[in-house]
């Protein structure tokens, strides 16, 4: 082969002109002579620079509908540029760590946003941004997330102005007990007591066996002070159920567990890095005192003399809680979905493979209409499940403001809405993370990709606060409840209301004739609704033909939860057409939002296409025609795909990827990044004497039997 014709192999791989500059840069990258003069040669690269100049809107404008609105884009970005440029939250070295280096790690880190969220007088929403960009799991996100909205939302005024003073310092640390070894999502079954002394006008304590242990709070196992903690309360025999206390666990003095107190890390958890930075903790007592008024006593109190009472506040404001916790959860579907997607996108514009003319570049394997069809549904999904997140910030508020008027109204459809929002976004986001490792091939197993520690992060979150499926089947139970009332004259609202339609919904069919009718909304919309009430009703008539209505939940759970992912997708969809109803400002903008949410309800559509046709709604050939429609759309995507993502605006700090970095720029960084690895600190390894040798040279003893 010719050098010239080597040289050009080089070209057409990187997509490049063969001319002379670009010879000295490529030369530049493949042989640096210094290491400031590789650095200087890799900032100078853009590789996505012409996919950028492709854009047909105003991406400045697009990240402030991302952020949702322009003061929060402002606060994040100012926050995450802050947070890239400090040397302490380096976190390209975490997987390499072993798990003490990890955790010691962890602690600086939260010591030091503490310190500058002090330094700098943050605002509050100001320091949850720089805890969230830290990106490392870490105490803080229990001590803030679960421990103080606890006491917010259980505690009287007495106890909240008697302990969130010192939980909103750190003078106190905290975090959320309520899972056992041997409960997690039967809450009910919660083994630990609380019995009320009321010689002595205390709780005690207890962890009457092994699976009453508590078992995976976060923050737990090593740093927190404080534990709101989940037993089962006793008062002259009787048991009330489960109900929160507050209880010390260390002293703080000295940090060590106090009389009775045995608590621990409970080990090594999936992944390297991951959530392994979590002291994720066990924890018995062994008839532990604590004062009675350390019981939670926003709801139910107990007196003096031990009787359990109700308290005037009602117990529905708990909910208040639920519904923020669920909207958080679902906001960090959004956030973990775009960045991966974000780095699968970048990668797939970088890397080319097969398809060169006449020498040329390679196709880039974003051009692949396979991988669009991959790719593009998971990016439209990243922007409904973000848009579906705000919507539940409005409920958190909405909800709100009805338990303080006593109005409960709501209630029951907002607890399914967030249990089955909740399940189906962060179960989809599982699966795109992985999915997105696959698109990026070979160099996505890669942990300089970013995707596997992204993946291991956040898998749990399909676990933690209601296990996914359990939730879907208490949709499933609460849309079941919602057909047996149809015709009693309560009429269903908010997100269920379409089953007040059930009866047309089931008879109507689609007015579909052309694959460009699937672009009208109500269209969309209608057959949404359709699929969803067809399979409630379904499963409802199902139900009635069991005597015993328990065994018929037990045996048809599997197409409640079906039906419940039917109710759920629905809403994202309706949520996202609502939110193109809205003024949104900025060139092209909103064409862009309107064409990614046609891309979200159509793949779900094409990927659930056997329930729609079941629904009787669609045909098989018009959902041929969707189908039809939907390849148009990824060719409307392509031209922005870069840009889209750009709208994130996630720093290359954040997002901890090679393969995403935002200039592209990706095989001199992983050869450079391959070279960080502690195996090649030496050039022979540390074994080779010991046994790499021996095997080379046979130099083995050989013993008679």
């Amino acid at each position: 082969m010719s050098k010239k014709g080597g040289k050009d192999i080089v070209f057409r791989r990187w997509g490049l002109r063969s001319n002379s500059k670009t010879l000295v840069n490529v030369i530049r990258i493949f042989k640096p002579n210094t290491q400031n003069e590789k650095q200087k040669t890799m900032a100078a690269l853009d590789y996505h620079a012409e996919e950028r100049r492709k854009a047909e809107f105003d991406v400045e404008e697009m990240k402030i509908v991302w952020a949702g609105s322009r003061q929060a884009y402002e606060i994040s970005d100012r926050v995450a540029r802050l947070v890239a440029s400090d040397p302490v939250f380096r976190k390209d070295n975490r997987t390499m760590l072993s798990r003490k280096e990890l955790f010691n790690d962890t602690l600086k880190k939260a010591a030091h946003a503490w310190k500058r969220i002090i330094e700098l007088r943050l605002s509050e929403e100001e320091a949850s941004e720089l805890r969230f960009f830290m990106d490392q799991p870490a105490f803080t996100d229990l001590h803030w997330g679960m421990f103080i909205p606890a006491i917010k939302g259980s505690g009287t005024e007495e106890q909240k102005a008697k302990w969130l003073p010192m939980a909103y310092k750190m003078q106190i640390i905290g975090c959320y007990a309520q899972t056992e070894l041997g409960h997690g999502s039967n809450v009910q079954g919660l083994e630990t007591t609380a019995t009320f002394d009321p010689h002595t006008d205390e709780f005690v304590l207890h962890s009457p066996t092994l699976t009453s242990s508590k078992w995976w709070p976060g923050g737990l196992g090593k740093v927190s002070t404080h534990a709101v903690v989940y037993a089962r309360l006793i008062t002259d025999g009787q048991d009330h159920g489960v109900h929160g206390f507050i209880v010390q666990l260390r002293s703080l003095d000295d940090h060590l567990p106090l009389p009775g107190i045995t608590v621990g890390d409970i080990g090594m958890k999936f992944g390297s890095g991951a959530y392994n930075s979590m002291d994720n903790g066990v924890l018995r007592f062994d008839h532990v005192r604590i004062p009675r008024d350390q019981m939670l006593m926003g709801v139910s109190q107990v007196t003096r003399e031990g009787k359990c009472i109700e308290s005037d506040v009602p117990r529905q404001l708990v909910y208040g809680t639920m519904v923020y916790v669920r909207q958080a959860i679902v906001a960090d579907a959004s956030t973990a979905l775009s960045r991966a997607v974000c780095i699968a996108t970048r990668y797939s514009a970088v890397r080319r493979q097969f398809g060169s003319q006449n020498g040329g570049p390679e196709t880039q394997v974003i051009d692949y209409k396979t991988q669009q069809n991959r790719l593009f549904p998971l990016l439209a999904s990243a922007y409904a499940f973000r848009f579906v997140g705000e919507w539940l910030q409005w409920l958190y508020t909405d909800v709100t403001q009805r338990l303080q008027a006593n109005d409960f109204s709501t209630l029951p459809e907002v607890h399914a809405c967030t249990a089955g929002l909740k399940s189906i976004t962060t179960s989809a986001t599982a699966d795109a993370i992985e999915e997105c490792r696959k698109l990026c091939g070979g160099h996505g197993y890669l942990s300089s990709s970013g995707l596997p520690e992204l993946f291991a992060v956040y898998v749990p979150a399909c676990t933690y606060e209601g296990d996914n499926v359990v939730l879907l089947l208490q949709v499933g139970r609460f849309l079941m409840k919602t057909v047996s009332q149809l015709g009693s004259g309560k009429k269903p609202v908010g997100t269920i209301a379409y089953m007040g339609r059930a009866e047309r919904l089931l008879q109507c069919r689609c007015e579909v004739e052309r694959a460009e009718d699937w672009l009208k909304p109500h269209v969309v919309v209608e057959a949404f609704e359709a699929r969803a009430a067809s399979m409630a009703v379904a499963c409802a008539k199902n139900l009635n033909k069991f005597p015993n209505q328990e065994d018929g939940f037990a045996e048809l759970s599997p197409d409640l939860a079906e039906a419940a992912v039917a109710h759920c997708q629905l809403i994202v969809v309706s949520k996202f057409i609502e939110k193109l109803q809205q003024d949104i400002p900025g060139k092209g903008v909103k064409r862009q939002l309107e064409i990614l949410c046609k891309v979200y309800a159509l793949s779900l559509l094409h990927k659930h296409l056997g329930d729609f046709i079941a629904s009787g709604y669609i045909t098989p050939e018009q959902g041929a025609l969707a189908n039809e429609q939907l390849r148009l759309l990824y060719s409307q995507v392509r031209p922005n795909a870069i840009t889209l993502v750009d709208a994130f605006n996630y720093t290359d700090h954040f997002l901890g990827s090679v393969l995403g970095r935002y200039d592209g720029n990706v095989y001199p960084k992983l050869y450079e990044e391959a070279w960080k690895d502690p195996l090649n600190e030496t050039v022979v390894p540390d074994g080779y004497q010991e046994y790499i040798r021996p095997i080379l040279k046979q130099h083995f003893r050989v013993a008679r039997l």
